[in-house]
């Protein structure tokens, strides 16, 4: 990496500046703290492909719910897989919490606090509930 910015510098000066080639090595530049902060801190990933697979599922799920028919029933598709999706991403089996929430919705949990049935207020479904 201590080579590659002097050498993506000597390239930009050789290129047509409005060249697309050009434009993308600025915009490398302009980025370069964020690109190479990986090397000063060894919990953070160079390859971002596990993060950008578990936000695509969200996506497509918000993608297809254009096509249910209704705003309202597209409106709650979008909710439910969403939870769903976080659910996955949190280690929560959602049919387990989708149950609970459900059941604390109908023993009368307030919905001014709703918040505090959401996934990550419940133990993993893997791990016993604190």
């Amino acid at each position: 990496m201590a080579a590659f910015r002097p050498w993506l510098e000597a390239q930009l000066s050789r290129i047509p500046r409005s060249s697309k080639l050009a434009e993308d090595i600025r915009y490398t530049l302009a980025r370069w703290p964020g690109l190479t902060r990986f090397l000063e801190d060894g919990r953070l990933e160079l390859d971002t492909n596990p993060i950008e697979n578990q936000i695509r599922k969200i996506a497509l799920t918000r993608k297809n719910a254009l096509f249910a028919g209704h705003e309202v029933g597209a409106e709650n598709w979008a909710m439910l897989a969403r939870l769903i999706a976080n659910c996955k991403m949190s280690d929560v089996d959602p049919v387990r919490d989708l149950a609970e929430t459900l059941r604390a919705l109908l023993d009368g949990h307030p919905k001014s606090r709703i918040d505090e049935l959401m996934p990550w207020h419940f133990a993993p479904a893997s791990s016993p509930a604190a």
